[in-house]
């Protein structure tokens, strides 16, 4: 089982791909790094693997199933068995919600209406991530950048996905709560959740990955 992007090629602007006839693999219970300086292509990548941007040649395959489409036009099932952490959680967050409403707001997506199933949920994510009861009622821009990013890696996981994909996840974060995530993401890892995470930081790939591309030709 298995996360896979094949002969992948695309960016953001006709006759400037970013990413060329790239090949990667992400397997359950894995951490896969992918290093590279910025600009290189890494967060479109991860958008491609994603199924947020549409690869102008190659495809994804999620455990198999591969589609043309991506976003809304991807079958749910697929997006479902896929998780992302952005690397800017400000930019990513709705400021209407408290921290409680964005960890669950895949769950509601997704049809989940029962107030225990989600409260349990919430509970558990909150105090794996390190969320507090009293900032779990605050609003995005009433926390700090650490604190919001532990929600939207507690919102990433609150849909148990398959596979993970972390994109510069930890470029604003403090060491304590680079530390802290990875240890959190790590325990889901020894469940079987395959891992992407995409940086610049290199000690930290090689502390964090059971494996780092470097595909410089890019």
């Amino acid at each position: 089982m298995s996360l896979d992007g094949r002969t992948l090629t695309g960016g953001w602007r006709r006759g400037h791909a970013v990413v060329r006839d790239l090949d990667i693999t992400v397997p359950r219970g894995r951490v896969v790094g992918v290093a590279g300086p910025s600009g290189c292509g890494k967060s479109t990548l991860v958008r491609m693997l994603a199924l947020l941007h549409q690869p102008w040649s190659g495809h994804v395959a999620v455990d198999g199933a591969t589609t043309p489409r991506v976003r809304f036009g991807a079958p749910a099932s697929l997006r479902r068995r896929l998780g992302v952490v952005f690397q800017q959680p400000r930019a990513a967050a709705d400021p209407r919600l408290t921290l409680d409403e964005l960890v669950v707001e895949p769950l509601r997506a997704a049809g989940e209406r029962d107030a225990g199933v989600l409260r349990d949920r919430t509970d558990d994510l909150a105090e794996r991530v390190g969320l507090t009861r009293e900032l779990r009622s605050r609003r995005p821009h009433e926390v700090s950048d650490g604190q919001l990013q532990r929600a939207c890696v507690a919102r990433a996981l609150a849909p148990r996905p398959a596979y993970l994909l972390c994109d510069e996840m930890t470029a604003m974060l403090d060491a304590s709560t680079t530390a802290a995530l990875v240890s959190v993401i790590g325990r889901e890892v020894e469940r079987g959740l395959g891992v992407l995470t995409v940086s610049h930081d290199e000690p930290l790939l090689a502390a964090w990955s059971d494996e780092v591309v470097r595909p410089w030709h890019w």
